[in-house]
């Protein structure tokens, strides 16, 4: 038995309390689990909760029998250049879920991975909840019968994407976005820069080229030659980009090769204190746009992937944008920049154009304050209570 098996069989037999099988693939979906599971706890207090997660789930009493970071992969090359890997990864769970059944299995985000896995426990009675819905609305859309024979029920973070999967006679209940629910409605840029040690006067420009391995080692370098070509023409601007330990050696040999060590501003997590701390950000497409836009600052959105990845993708593609701010706002705010386009000069020219527009940057937050109460449902609550119809039925 290999040693991934030893800690599945170890994992603490069925108990009182409900028992929870999960997984969360990325660590965004690290983040939404850990609220979730804050908001189950209060319903079960002896709950407990194994599968894939993170350090904020593990932090939330999760156990974690594989790191996240192994399911994160970006595009659909990448993922099959690994499938082997997450697959393998993927038997010995359900090896171990099917052996022990839980009474709940939640699928955070990654539908690839989950839908499979809450397919084969359903059909064993287990009932299953995806959070947040697969983007049939986006690109994909031939999911929709994969999801209706795998998932009881899905909790959507979009308030238009329950109608959209009722059409197709699947159950969801809007939860709210969680994000909206942690950061504040005015973020104190102040305050953060205080906590972060950044200048409390100046400009600073926030640096966030993604969450994953291949995202970061695919953007981080133009964001920071952009962000040199910034420095030739405001030496008075600062740099903040928020990392972690798995990032920090792509980091650092990126600033190495854009000249820039020693200009910016490292901070190992707390992004969202770097997101209130700026006066405008360059982000790479993602959940972090979104967070962004919840902190009520302007932004230049990129995004460029293996190449073949973006002409599978790109062909699937339904709307005309990929930034979830334009995406939910149904309009082209914030300017995108998208495979070949990213280049360190158009960057830089956006970023800028936004520090000399005071005005669209007013009429942005206006629209990033309605975006915000329209997503701030106390997603931990609605859940649960939408969990435990689930489990009553």
């Amino acid at each position: 038995m290999s040693e991934l098996e030893s800690r599945l069989h170890s994992t603490p037999a069925q108990a009182s309390g409900l028992q929870l099988g999960m997984v969360a693939a990325e660590r965004s979906g690290d983040m939404l689990a850990a609220l979730l599971l804050q908001g189950l706890r209060k319903a079960w207090p002896d709950l407990k909760a194994s599968g894939i997660g993170g350090p904020q789930m593990d932090a939330a009493g999760f156990t974690s029998l594989w790191s996240c970071d192994e399911l994160s992969v970006r595009g659909l090359v990448e993922a099959l250049w690994r499938y082997r890997h997450i697959n393998g990864i993927r038997q010995q769970l359900l090896q171990g879920l099917l052996a022990r059944l839980p009474d709940l299995y939640v699928g955070v985000d990654a539908s690839d991975f989950n839908l499979p896995v809450e397919r084969l426990l359903r059909e064993k009675g287990v009932p299953t909840v995806q959070l947040v819905c697969p983007s049939i609305w986006a690109w994909r859309p031939e999911r929709v019968q994969k999801i209706r024979d795998s998932v009881d029920h899905v909790l959507c973070i979009y308030p238009f994407e329950p109608a959209l999967l009722e059409q197709h006679g699947i159950a969801g209940t809007f939860v709210g976005h969680p994000v909206a629910d942690v950061i504040a409605l005015e973020p104190d840029r102040q305050a953060a820069r205080q906590a972060l040690g950044l200048p409390s006067q100046g400009t600073v420009v926030a640096l966030l080229p993604g969450s994953r391995p291949s995202e970061v080692k695919g953007l981080a370098l133009p964001f920071l030659q952009a962000a040199r070509l910034m420095l030739a023409q405001r030496p008075d601007l600062q740099f903040a980009l928020p990392t972690h330990g798995l990032l920090k050696p792509v980091i650092e040999q990126a600033l190495a090769q854009a000249g820039m060590q020693g200009r910016v501003h490292l901070i190992m997590g707390r992004s969202h204190e770097v997101q209130a701390a700026c006066d405008v950000a360059l982000v790479a497409s993602g959940t972090a746009t979104l967070e962004t836009a919840l902190n009520k600052r302007p932004m230049v959105i990129a995004y460029r992937m293996q190449w073949l990845s973006w002409q599978i993708a790109n062909r699937k593609r339904l709307l005309p944008w990929i930034g979830l701010p334009n995406i939910l706002c149904n309009e082209g705010l914030i300017p995108e920049f998208l495979q070949e386009q990213v280049q360190a000069e158009a960057l830089a020219k956006a970023v800028l154009r936004w520090l000399d527009d005071p005005v669209a940057v007013q009429a942005i937050q206006r629209r990033f304050t309605d975006l915000h109460h329209q997503l701030r449902q106390d997603m931990p609550t609605l859940s649960t209570h939408a969990i435990q119809k689930v489990l009553a039925r």
